[in-house]
Formats: structure tokens, sequence, C-alpha cells
């Protein structure tokens, strides 16, 4: 039997397993053990030979150890002889134990980096006294948090009222307006359609929705007049996942294509049919993939999910997303039933919040009731589903949402999207991109932001690869793979101009301490 021929067997065993301490005695060999050719103990004799097999049946010696094995029983296994010296073939009961370390070891490892992982208690008194005292201050009204780590909720918490005015506090049923945390779910709607083969991801948006297949992009000349030019290419379903398309979202910036999109009233038409027709007649910001620019790309993924599947946009999330996740509160419209349900939205007082005018830039931090009019798209309707700030939802709700995604595309035995379709969603699609734009994070998948690193532009605490985002009245979800957290955190108020999110996300993570392996 050759030595190396076992060596080789390991090897190939501890590419499939995580090389621990104890595996890497392997390593340890000599190199004339691993280089030398032993021929059979039962046919071969000399000092060599002898030295070798010794080796061989000390090292095994040391891991029946390490293993907790009866030595008795590692001899009784013929691996010494009545006289002590070495038996038959030390090394192959040394690949068993190898093998059986690995093994053990590995499942060590998982159960200490997966077990579920405690909050300190003395720190978890400061989170809550950091958000009361943002309460006492009046920066909010009040809000609501969900921890959770391999689906086990670690933190569940609230601060405050939903309604200040009527003091009303917070229940599990208490709705939120999510605004920009509606993108995540369109995209992942939109990418149960591409597992279905209906596109391709560099597919032309105008192979499907005809009305952009002629774009124009505003320039200007050297005469400083504006004037239309073709832009270098026609923008893709890739371009709309990542805010790549050209587009701009009219209310974030005071540019010209900005104030056209004000004038043409995107944002309150009544159906995606009529905004994708408006918006293929105004002209694109930038060329499609030059540059991360925030836009309205996400409510032409609403209208592109109705062309596909011949279904009504809510509708859709409905069959694809909230029935199979129970995700039983969350949608576009409140009925009157739960119209008690939904957390009074407040204002930067003074702010003029105008879904038709610029977005208001305020530092005032005294918040008043907000205009009645922009709640009253979720109770009356009148305007498109937005896949880019249409969704109401719960806590709850969106934690499932959010836990399926941190699953790899599964909850409950239900499955949404597949392991490398997650996979592909939550890295970053911006190499080679100008994103100085994006804020907060460092990267863009598809339909969410990305930290690639912690210490790179986010510069705050969590995990390497973590991705999410976030909402206008300030709330925010988060998915960090490394740690296996996922955290939501849910508040109400537009223009929102206060950092607690980021500042309950970082109290989070200085607060968790590992569980000991059981």
């Amino acid at each position: 039997m050759k030595i190396i021929s076992a060596f080789e067997a390991c090897n190939r065993l501890m590419t499939l397993t995580r090389l621990t301490r104890l595996t890497r005695l392997f390593h340890c060999l000599p190199p004339y053990v691993l280089a030398s050719v032993a021929p059979a103990p039962s046919t071969t004799t000399g000092p060599a030979n002898r030295l070798k097999q010794r080796y061989l049946a000390n090292l095994a010696m040391h891991l029946a150890r390490r293993l907790e094995l009866s030595p008795t029983a590692v001899r009784s296994r013929r691996l010494f002889s009545s006289d002590g010296r070495s038996g038959r073939a030390p090394q192959v009961l040394l690949l068993v134990l190898l093998a059986t370390a690995s093994a053990l070891s590995s499942a060590a490892e998982d159960t200490t980096t997966r077990a579920p992982l405690g909050i300190s208690e003395t720190r978890r008194a400061l989170i809550d006294t950091r958000m009361r005292e943002a309460v006492d201050a009046g920066l909010m009204s009040g809000a609501q948090a969900l921890v959770a780590q391999q689906g086990k909720v670690l933190l569940r918490a609230e601060w405050g009222f939903a309604d200040r005015e009527s003091q009303t506090g917070f229940t599990d049923n208490t709705l939120f307006r999510i605004y920009s945390m509606s993108k995540p779910v369109t995209s992942v709607a939109l990418l149960t359609l591409y597992e279905q083969g209906h596109f391709l991801l560099g597919d032309p948006v105008a192979k499907y929705l005809p009305e952009f297949k002629d774009l124009k992009r505003l320039a200007v000349d050297e005469q400083g007049r504006e004037i239309l030019v073709t832009p270098a290419r026609p923008p893709t379903i890739r371009d709309l996942l990542r805010h790549t398309a050209g587009l701009t979202y009219g209310i974030f910036g005071n540019t010209s294509v900005d104030q056209r999109y004000r004038k043409a009233d995107l944002l309150r038409v009544p159906d995606l049919a009529t905004f994708t027709s408006k918006l293929s007649e105004l002209p694109l910001q930038y060329d499609p993939g030059s540059r991360w620019h925030y836009s309205v790309s996400v409510d032409v993924q609403g209208r592109l999910i109705e062309v596909l599947s011949g279904k009504s946009f809510g509708a859709y999330l409905k069959q694809m997303i909230f029935e199979p996740l129970a995700m039983t509160s969350t949608g576009f419209r409140v009925g009157e039933d739960r119209t008690a349900d939904l957390a009074q939205l407040y204002t930067p007082a003074g702010a003029n919040m105008d879904w038709g005018s610029v977005y208001p830039d305020t530092n005032e931090s005294n918040l008043e009731v907000a205009d009645p009019a922009l709640t009253k798209p979720y109770l009356e309707g009148g305007t498109f589903e937005s896949g880019g700030a249409g969704l109401v939802s719960t806590l709850d709700d969106y934690l499932r949402f959010a836990q399926m995604l941190a699953n790899g595309g599964e909850l409950d035995g239900v499955r949404i999207l597949s392991p490398q379709t997650v996979k592909l969603l939550r890295s970053d699609h911006l190499a080679g991109i100008d994103a100085s734009g994006l804020w907060s994070m460092d990267g863009f998948g598809l339909g969410v932001g990305v930290i690639n690193d912690p210490a790179g532009r986010s510069g705050e605490l969590g995990g390497s690869g973590t991705y999410g985002w976030g909402g206008a009245a300030g709330t925010d979800f988060w998915i960090d793979p490394e740690n296996s957290v996922v955290g939501v955190f849910m508040i109400q108020s537009i223009p929102h101009r206060t950092t607690l999110s980021e500042i309950f996300r970082n109290m989070i993570y200085a607060s968790l301490l590992p569980a000991s392996p059981e």
C-alpha cells in the first residue's frame, strides 16, 4: 500500500470540510513520510518502514485521544501488536480518524458560528435609553424594531407611540408606509419571472416595453443649448434593477430632466401603463450603464411585471410573494377595517411635503402631523401601484420577507427564489460604474444596497456583504449573511432627518454576544 494514497485521500476530504487545528496535524508529517512509498507491512521489513509505521501509529493514537476514543479500543483494532510494535496498517486507521476528526471539528465549528447570538442585557438597556431619549426630544413619535439571527428573534422592541396625539401604542398589527422598502419586494417579484425564463438581465427594456424603443438623452452643446442625443446604448433590465438606466426621480434633484418629470406629474398618474408611456416621452439624464442614480426605474419594473405575467402588479405580488410568505398585512391599499392600525405620519415642522415638488431640505427636528393628503392614496387609491414607494406593511410581515432572503430564498418550506438568484441579487453589480451618488453603502445589487466592506464607505458596524435598503419615512432593513443577522426598524416621519435607524443598528452589533456552543 502506498502511504501517499492515504494522504491524497485526506487531502480530498479536507477540501470538502473546514481545515481545523486538529486536521492541520496532517500537514505536520515529515516530507519523507509524505513522499515515500511503504510496501505492505506483512511483506516488508526494515528500519525505515518501521519508523514510518511507528510515526503513523503515534499520530493515530494522538488523534484518538483528541477524539476521546479509548486507547484500548484503538489497540484492539490491531494498530499495535501485542509487543507494542506497530501493526498491519496504521495509515488506514489514521485516515479513518482524520475523517472523524474533520467531521466532528467541522460540526463543532458550525455550532459555534451558527449558534444564536445573545444580547447583553446591560447594552440592551442602553438601546432602550437612547431610543426613549429620541422620543422625549421629539425626534420621533415612536418606533418598532425586530432583530433575528437564523430565524430566532433576539430583540423585539417598541418605543413611544404609533400616534403621539392620541397616545396610541404599537401593536403587532401596526401598519407602516414603507416607501422605498417597497423596492426590494418589487425586484424579487421581477426575479421570479427571470427564473421562469421570461427574460435575460441583459435584454433591452424596449424588447418588452416598446414605448422605450427610441429614447433620447438630454445633453448640452458647445453654445450651452440643450439638445437631445442618442444614448450610448439602450437601458437593459439589469439597469432597471441596479439604478443605472439613466433615469432620475424628479423630486430629489432640480436638473432640467427632473423639472420635466415634475411637470409631467409622473408620480401621481393613475396606472403603470400611463406611467411608462409618459416616462418614455422624457429624455434620459445619463447614458445607461454609466453611473448609479436613484430613479423611478423600480416603477418601470412594476410595469414590466404586468406585461410579462399578464396580471396586475398588485395581483402578481399577492400571488407570488405575499400569500406564499403569509404577509397578510402587506399591500398597496389599507381597507376600512385596518385604518385604525395605520401609524400616524409626521413631517418636520414647516416642511412642505409634496410629491410634485422638490424634496424638502430641512434641519427642523420638531415633528407635526403630516398633511393627510400624503396618506390619501393608501386609503382611497387614485394613483398607480408603486413598486418604488407604495407599499404598507407590518414589522412581522417585512421580517418574513427579509428572512426569506436571508435563508437563500425560502421560508417555512416555501421557496420564492433559488439560492443562486439570491446570491446574484445581493452581489455588487456596480464594478466599473460611477457610484459617487450612492449613500450609506458602497455597492448595489439587484434591488438592494450592498456593504462590501464595513471599513469602507459605510464605516459602521456590521458584516461584509450586508445588504438591504430603507424608506423615505425612516424605515430600514438589513440582512447580514456573515453574522446571520436580520434587522427591521420601523418609524414614520417624512422627509426623515434622523439617523436613528443607523444608531439602532450600530447599538445592536455592540450588544450581540456569542452564545456558548451547545
